[in-house]
């Protein structure tokens, strides 16, 4: 018996989209099949798209998705659809879909970034994130992304409803600021706690916003660029500093009391934010990497060792952090029309991920179907 999908609305047979064939080979092209949801999965008409650091550096041919011919295999499967942060409104819905994943034809939707295999050890002991095959969307074959008219979320998918009454626009952040707060969780901040956040982009400024709640003692957020610390205040920075400006490490142990911070969220991917990260944190603070780096980065694990006694934990993904992101959007708790800059047509994708790999003038750069 072969069973039919049901749809809200007329789909075409084809779209439009963009390809990923290589680093620095993305098309945008016109005829792709649309494809058809069987039993379990969701197809959704997209409405906006994130450019992530990580789709930036994927594009730059970073080894972490590539491959470095030694040590590091091939992450990406070309030709792909990149694209994992993303919202779109449900057209039609796999046999059994609706009721699988709660959702109606209609309903506004995202999904997380990784699809889950649910039986490696990993999956079996909640740490989903970590998921041996690690079907992301966007870079597998089984997991096409959203750079594009039209999006398949598989049965496997981890699929949120978002209230209709938030912007697309608006919700696209979802994704980014879930991977936030699970960098926030990681660092299990204390109310007595001073926490630094290094870096003021997407995944920084949520940080920001995350560690708020948390009410700490004091929150000091760092970027390069002045007008991303004024968004950072807006989020919940106490105190503000420019490491071009100032002393930053010195200003930090000032502020301490000359302790250094509780708790230091790296969230730059630059190795300078790493050293001096361990330089400005406490004896038996902890240290949270939550980047993508495009270069190794050298330190001195002395300081982690035999001089500090840290505690370093390494953040991937958002597991468990899709309600509280939803949730904090849609009750206006975050500033995202401030974090979201910049708009373009998916067309123009490719001077969207420039726009993020230079940074200077963007904080998170959405795509819009044409």
């Amino acid at each position: 018996m072969t069973t039919m999908a049901v749809y809200g609305e007329d789909v075409p047979s084809t779209m439009g989209g963009v390809v990923c064939y290589g680093p620095g080979d993305y098309r945008h092209e016109d005829g792709i099949t649309v494809p058809a949801p069987g039993p379990g999965e969701v197809l959704l008409k997209v409405s906006a798209i994130g450019i992530c650091a990580g789709d930036a550096k994927c594009f730059a041919g970073a080894p972490r998705f590539w491959g470095d011919g030694r040590k590091t295999p091939r992450y990406v499967e070309p030709p792909v659809r990149p694209g994992h942060e993303f919202v779109g409104n449900v057209v039609a819905l796999g046999e059994g879909a609706g009721e699988k994943h709660g959702i109606s034809l209609g309903d506004q939707v995202t999904s997380e970034q990784i699809c889950p295999c649910d039986v490696c050890r990993y999956c079996e002991r909640g740490a989903y994130q970590m998921c041996i095959p690690h079907d992301v969307y966007g870079f597998h074959q089984c997991t096409q992304g959203a750079m594009a008219d039209y999006v398949l979320l598989p049965a496997r998918a981890r699929n949120h409803k978002i209230d209709k009454s938030v912007p697309p626009e608006h919700a696209v952040y979802t994704e980014p600021l879930a991977c936030s707060l699970h960098g926030v969780e990681l660092g299990a901040v204390q109310f007595s706690d001073i926490v630094v956040v290094s870096g003021c982009g997407p995944i920084g400024l949520g940080m920001v916003g995350g560690v708020r709640q948390k009410s700490p003692k004091l929150l000091i957020a760092l970027d390069l660029y002045d007008w991303k610390l004024e968004v950072a205040k807006k989020c919940g920075a106490d105190v503000v500093l420019n490491p071009s400006k100032c002393d930053v490490v010195k200003e930090v142990m000032r502020l301490s009391g000359g302790y250094g911070c509780d708790v230091y969220i790296e969230a730059t991917g630059h190795p300078n934010s790493v050293v001096q990260g361990l330089d400005m944190i406490a004896r038996m603070g902890r240290f949270v990497e939550f980047s993508v780096f495009g270069k190794e980065t050298t330190a001195d694990w002395s300081i982690i060792g035999d001089c500090k006694e840290l505690t370093i934990v390494g953040g991937h993904l958002s597991p468990r952090t899709f309600p509280k992101a939803i949730s904090m959007i849609e009750k206006k708790q975050i500033p995202v029309e401030e974090i979201v800059t910049h708009r373009l047509p998916l067309s123009r994708v490719v001077e969207g991920i420039e726009m993020v790999n230079k940074s200077s003038e963007s904080i998170k750069v959405i795509l819009l179907p044409d």
